[in-house]
């Protein structure tokens, strides 16, 4: 169940990175570097931290190959056919909400403390997306132009690890809290939310 989940979560990611590459004027060639390079960093990074060897990606060829298919498949069909305007930003918000819940169930498997989990979730989730749009030259990443990104991550994260501490079925765990993070990432999509930032603040008047 996990393992599927997961290939969702890298079938959304590979997506992800052709639709950048395309938004940036790639080449065909870029568009599947990009699709590897959002599928599989962050959780290259968590494994390294772990101290996991040998990582996971190269001897799992089902995971390739899905990476693969799918960043072939969308690079076909942005050939014929446009897509929607805020397609990107939805497909990503799917890897995020995916990937990030299979970071915290490696991390909790792992041994580590509550905090390290959630840090370990949290930069599975984003790494991906960070390296992303730095190679398209997108600068600052969407992680820091969105707030309600990794703070979208962090609630899955913690859900999940509440769920895990109770007992929970790890399926239904992961469906519930991966559903919550896209929840929030999308919600903040179509609704506009960010949370108030510093030159947004209006001063407090302590006159008197």
């Amino acid at each position: 169940m996990l393992h599927v989940l997961y290939l969702v979560g890298i079938a959304a990611f590979a997506a992800s990175g052709v639709l950048a590459a395309y938004r940036a004027d790639m080449d065909p060639f870029g568009g599947l570097a990009l699709a590897f390079a959002a599928s599989i960093s962050g959780g290259t990074l968590r494994e390294l931290i772990l101290g996991r060897q040998p990582l996971y990606w190269t001897h799992d060829w089902v995971l390739l190959t899905v990476i693969i298919g799918v960043g072939v498949g969308t690079i076909v069909y942005l050939r014929f056919w446009q897509l929607p305007r805020r397609s990107l930003l939805v497909v990503d918000a799917l890897g995020l909400a995916v990937v990030t819940v299979i970071g915290a169930r490696a991390a909790i498997d792992s041994g580590v403390t509550p905090l390290a989990v959630l840090i370990l979730s949290v930069m599975t989730g984003v790494t991906g997306e960070v390296i992303r749009d730095v190679l398209c030259g997108e600068f600052p990443p969407l992680l820091l132009r969105e707030e309600v990104y990794a703070i979208a991550a962090l609630a899955g994260a913690a859900c999940y690890l509440g769920l895990d501490y109770l007992g929970a079925n790890s399926g239904l765990a992961a469906m519930i809290s991966a559903t919550l993070v896209f929840a929030l990432r999308i919600g903040a999509i179509y609704f506009g939310l960010h949370l108030p930032r510093p030159q947004h603040l209006k001063p407090r008047d302590y006159r008197g």
